[in-house]
This record gives C-alpha cells, sequence and structure tokens, in this order.
C-alpha cells in the first residue's frame, strides 16, 4: 500500500454569502498546496463565466486554472477519472459547489476514501435564505467547515445573507455587483419590495374594490 493510500482523506467546505470571499479562500488553500508540491485538481461549473472562463476568479481578482465542467456530479465524475486526474492528484477544488446536483455528496465522499484532501466552496443559501443544492450535506460531512461573512452594504455590520437586488424568483441567476449585495440579519429581506409607485397603484386599486 502507497504512502499516499494510508493517508485519511479530508473534506473542507468553505461557506458564505456572497462578496465574502468564499472563491479567494478556495485559491489561496490551492496555491498553498501547490507550493507544498502536491498535485492539485481544480473545477468550476460552466453556468458561472462571470470573470474567467478557465480560471476560478474571485471578486478581488485572484485567480486559479480550473477545468469547466456542466454541473452534474457525472459530469464531474467523467471529467475526474477519464484521463486519470484523480490518481494523479492529491488535492481537489470545486469552486460554486451550490449549483451541483445531489450526486455530488457521494462523490466527494469516494474522494475522501481515496485518501484525497477535497475543498469544497459555495454559497450555504439561496436568495430566499432557503439551504441551496447539496451545500448543507456537505457541511454535515466535513471535518472542517469555514463559514465566512461579507460586509453588509447598508450598515456595515458583519453580514450572513445575499440580498438580491430583483424581483426575479427565478433560484439561480448567476450575477455579482449590481445584481446583489452582502445584508446582515436586520437589513437582508428575501423578497425585493415593489417600488413605490407599484404600491400606490395597487393601493388604488384595492380601495376602489
Amino acid at each position: 500500500m502507497s504512502e499516499q493510500q494510508c493517508q485519511p482523506g479530508i473534506l473542507e467546505v468553505v461557506v458564505g454569502p456572497m462578496f465574502s470571499g468564499k472563491s479567494e479562500e478556495l485559491i489561496r488553500r490551492l496555491k498553498r498546496a501547490r507550493i507544498a508540491k502536491q498535485r492539485v485538481a481544480c473545477f468550476k461549473p460552466d453556468i458561472d463565466l462571470r470573470y474567467h472562463r478557465t480560471h476560478i476568479a474571485s471578486h478581488s481578482e485572484q485567480t486559479h486554472e480550473a477545468a469547466v465542467v456542466t454541473p452534474n456530479s457525472e459530469r464531474l465524475r467523467e471529467a475526474l477519472f477519464a484521463d486519470g486526474r484523480v490518481h494523479e492528484s492529491e488535492v481537489i477544488g470545486v469552486d460554486e459547489v451550490q449549483f451541483f446536483d445531489a450526486g455530488l455528496i457521494d462523490l466527494t465522499m469516494e474522494l475522501v476514501a481515496m485518501g484525497k484532501r477535497v475543498i469544497m466552496a459555495g454559497l450555504d443559501t439561496t436568495y430566499a435564505n432557503e439551504p441551496f443544492g447539496p451545500v448543507p450535506n456537505l457541511m454535515a460531512l466535513a471535518d472542517k467547515v469555514t463559514k465566512l461573512n461579507a460586509v453588509c452594504m447598508v450598515c456595515g455590520q458583519p453580514a450572513i445573507h445575499t440580498q438580491r437586488l430583483s424581483k426575479s424568483t427565478e433560484l439561480v441567476l448567476v450575477g455579482a455587483a449590481g445584481m446583489y449585495e452582502a445584508r446582515c440579519r436586520v437589513h437582508f429581506s428575501p423578497f425585493i419590495e415593489p417600488p413605490a409607485e407599484q404600491m400606490e397603484l395597487s393601493e388604488v386599486v384595492s380601495s376602489a374594490q
């Protein structure tokens, strides 16, 4: 049995709202692994290509090379196992894991059982403040969970929520500044209030009835 096979695997999960530095923390850990001369494989979903097509990119412009995959656990499995990449890698990082299906949980634990250090980063809650995809389960199974805070754009206090600034009710609406803000508990609202003129119009209709 090789030394790598003897080493226990580990699952690290990095979560928080948008603008909290999740991708930056994932990049930091992957770069440190490279400095330690560990072999690293990194993946990102093709649904999020806001900043770079072939790299993980943080809001602070930190980057790390990544393979782009469809956010489906089977496609990720194919990318890992088809070319033998999983056997060559000691550290495996995946960004924006909230977009993946529940099959990611089994795949992750399989990688951990193989002795890999697996680092997952993603949003833990949706814009409606509900658990997001496989992330809560990954947190429950993790050896280490790092929950990051952002800064509330209203009052400057620590923020744990992602505030959507549009009235769209689609679960996945990829965007950044201008579409989302970090908010604290006090200033977070899972649903956007209708503009004042619409409120006034609805009040007129209601009174007319």
